[in-house]
């Protein structure tokens, strides 16, 4: 795709949580089936809850609606781990487009609605503090031209990018050999696509994988750890 602005639209889930549709790309941001089940399934049960270290460098693909970030935010405040979220986003939220989401209320009624307006509005390119147990960086940059060696040594990989039919260079063996090498050892890889190629491509850069029961409407997701 070109370096241009995507449209999106905003559409419910089945959960009651929005998500946003791209017309070009015939792609939504979030699972129908329900947003925030989705991403709690693959991304903090799956991932987050794997990780037995108290303080994490997580490394997301995609930043999108923030709905990860979010999520992350407030598990931390449960189990008192201190995470550095580092996300790589090409095309950001407008901020008509990410005040129009209901993740805040959602996920947390008294602070979500503040906590989510912080991550969107945190500036670019640089360490932020949102909290004493939480800081964000976003990399506003395509992820085929991310200068690795300047990525922190990572903990965990949420890997959120719109699905490999839809943009298959970011599901490259290069781009999982570039993040494998940044992983620690025992660093876990979590992503909500099963596909066979996509499973063969990280066994080849490094991970031992596993396929898990995925979120509603989806029957499987993958997993791997670094050894």
């Amino acid at each position: 795709m070109k370096n241009k602005e995507l449209k999106r639209s905003v559409e419910k889930t089945e959960d009651g949580s929005v998500t946003l549709f791209v017309p070009e790309l015939n792609e939504h941001y979030h699972s129908v089936h329900g947003a925030i089940q989705e991403s709690n399934h693959v991304f903090i049960d799956a991932g987050l809850h794997a990780v037995e270290k108290e303080s994490i460098t997580i490394l997301e693909a995609g930043f999108g609606t923030g709905l990860n970030a979010l999520l992350t935010y407030f598990d931390t405040l449960q189990s008192g781990k201190k995470v550095h979220f580092v996300t790589l986003e090409k095309y950001p939220l407008q901020s008509a487009e990410y005040e129009v989401l209901n993740y805040g209320a959602l996920v947390n009624k008294e602070e979500g609605e503040s906590v989510l307006k912080q991550l969107h509005e945190a500036l670019w390119n640089q360490k932020v503090e949102i909290s004493d147990h939480f800081s964000i960086t976003k990399c506003h940059v395509d992820m085929k031209e991310v200068v690795w060696q300047d990525i922190p040594a990572i903990d965990l990989v949420y890997f959120d990018a719109f699905a490999p039919d839809k943009q298959p260079d970011l599901w490259s063996d290069e781009i999982f050999q570039s993040i494998v090498d940044r992983m620690n050892k025992e660093a876990i890889f979590t992503t909500y696509c099963a596909k066979g190629v996509v499973r063969r491509s990280l066994q080849a850069a490094g991970l031992t994988m596993e396929r898990l029961p995925g979120p509603p409407g989806k029957r499987e997701m993958l997993r791997g750890q670094k050894r």
